[in-house]
């Protein structure tokens, strides 16, 4: 992709921006969690620096809606950890913190106490035996299901920062399930859950190219999941050798 289409894009991404930072669903000011991903996007350009570091500055700032965890609550998490949510007054969940917790390490705010306690809330969320749903844990005692892209999310936005046997349980799980997946948001993220520990499967190549092959049925995948198979195809699923 040429430069100039690049840089047109990004510049597209800041007359977008909010005063505040934010990066907003067009039409939806409250609908914030592009936010990480425009300062992923801005990342490396230094005439897009200031509208990278407003968007850092909300988010560390942006808090979303945590209570105190009340002792007859139907749910198990700890309520009052905050990570990031989807939309404005709103609970955190996986996917949202992961790709916060992303923008904030690519861009080194790994010593933010907002950084360390969205590491501690995805932990949190663990399930019991192993993987992450999309935010709870048990909900009136019943344990929730994993999901592959969910695990996959927060593996990769964990590693490097918590004890691999703090997450063994869910790697493995995802080792089992990755095999049988070729839908291309659970197999890319599955993939870089498990490159970001040193587990890339020696058939996720395969796996990937099984994936793009199934268009011929189902049609033409989107562009962001086109490029999230091919940029764990390149990354070996360590999403950080992406901005290397």
């Amino acid at each position: 992709m040429s430069s100039e289409i690049i840089n047109a894009a990004r510049n597209q991404l800041r007359e977008g921006q909010a005063e505040d930072g934010r990066v907003s669903i067009p039409g939806n000011p409250g609908v914030f969690w592009p936010t990480p991903l425009a300062i992923l996007a801005w990342h490396g350009s230094k005439q897009h620096q200031e509208a990278e570091k407003r968007a850092i500055r909300f988010l560390l700032e942006m808090e979303g809606s945590h209570w105190k965890k009340k002792k007859d609550t139907t749910v198990a998490h700890d309520t009052a950890l905050r990570g990031w949510p989807w939309t404005e007054f709103t609970h955190s969940w996986i996917e949202p913190t992961v790709l916060a917790l992303i923008a904030l390490e690519i861009t080194g705010h790994t010593a933010h106490q907002r950084f360390g306690e969205g590491i501690r809330m995805i932990m949190d969320r663990q399930l019991p035996h192993g993987g992450w749903n999309y935010g709870n844990t048990l909900v009136y005692g019943q344990e929730l299901h994993p999901f592959i892209d969910t695990t996959g999310l927060a593996l990769n936005a964990v590693a490097g920062h918590v004890k691999k046997e703090d997450v063994n349980l869910s790697i493995q799980l995802l080792k089992n399930r990755v095999e049988q997946c070729r839908t291309p948001l659970s197999l890319g993220w599955a993939l870089f859950g498990l490159g970001s520990w040193g587990e890339f499967p020696k058939k996720g190549h395969v796996w990937i190219e099984e994936s793009l092959k199934r268009q011929e049925n189902y049609g033409a995948y989107g562009t962001s999941l086109l490029s999230l198979l091919v940029l764990a195809s390149i990354c070996q699923g360590n999403f950080r050798k992406c901005f290397a």
